[in-house]
């Protein structure tokens, strides 16, 4: 990671979970970070649990991905301020309860769908434009699940997945669409998923609406999200010439 001291990386949904650990481990690898989320007070508070030099290197600004207009403001001002940006890790999602068949839950679903893929769309569109423009090394890291290779069937005794896999479907889709964009535009950034797209398995986090934690977390092996974030700056630190395209991690006893 030495080559990317004191470069700038943007994490999206960084107030916890997966984003907030990303958060912490590129500012320990030297990064300067800018961490967007719609809860801007977490990411603040995220800053005191950092050593000194860490905290200065930290940007917590109040994003709602799903706006494009609030996405391009966010990035213009890391633009004007710091110069733009070297790396991008896309990790806001939500999975909203309700129904595909619901006839009361198609807001749920279109809130789903705007974050995790218009999200993403938003966040990569203006990193790789600020990336291209600076003519150096950049690097895009989406985070996807597994749930976006193969759709958990959790039974009839837990709520519906809905539209959440169908998003991460989706993702790995635009990765490859990204990755035939960026060669296009002869750049030297590269795209990998969850990580370049990276997929983790069951992660402790707050994503997971309460009556899905109060079952799995019992009966299923969960990775912590450090687990990712280390995932994350492995790809990262890779040398230049690498593309790593789709990395899978799951916790050890995973049953899908």
């Amino acid at each position: 990671m030495e080559r990317w001291q004191n470069k700038v990386a943007v994490v999206s949904g960084a107030s916890a979970g997966i984003g907030a650990a990303c958060t912490r481990a590129l500012l320990s690898a030297g990064m300067v970070v800018i961490g967007l989320a719609r809860r801007q007070e977490r990411v603040e508070q995220l800053r005191e649990g950092l050593r000194a030099q860490e905290q200065n290197r930290l940007h917590a600004i109040r994003c709602d991905v799903k706006d494009e207009e609030q996405v391009s403001e966010t990035f213009e001002w890391i633009r004007r301020h710091l110069g733009g940006v070297d790396a991008l890790v896309s990790n806001a999602g939500i999975i909203a309860p309700g129904e595909l068949s619901g006839r009361d839950d198609s807001a749920a679903m279109r809130s789903t769908v705007e974050t995790n893929i218009m999200g993403t769309v938003n966040c990569v569109r203006e990193a790789f434009n600020s990336m291209r423009e600076r003519g150096t090394e950049g690097h895009v890291v989406i985070i996807n699940s597994v749930a976006g290779q193969q759709v958990p069937n959790l039974g009839p005794m837990l709520p519906s997945l809905n539209i959440y896999p169908a998003s991460k479907f989706a993702l790995r889709a635009m990765n490859e669409i990204y990755r035939q964009e960026f060669q296009r535009h002869k750049t030297l950034v590269r795209v990998s998923l969850s990580l370049q797209t990276i997929s983790p398995g069951m992660v402790d986090t707050d994503i997971l609406p309460q009556e899905i934690q109060g079952v799995v977390k019992q009966h299923m092996p969960m990775l912590r999200s450090a687990d990712v974030a280390d995932a994350v700056l492995w790809t990262i630190g890779t040398p230049s010439n690498v593309q790593v395209h789709n990395i899978t991690i799951k916790p050890q006893g995973e049953k899908f």
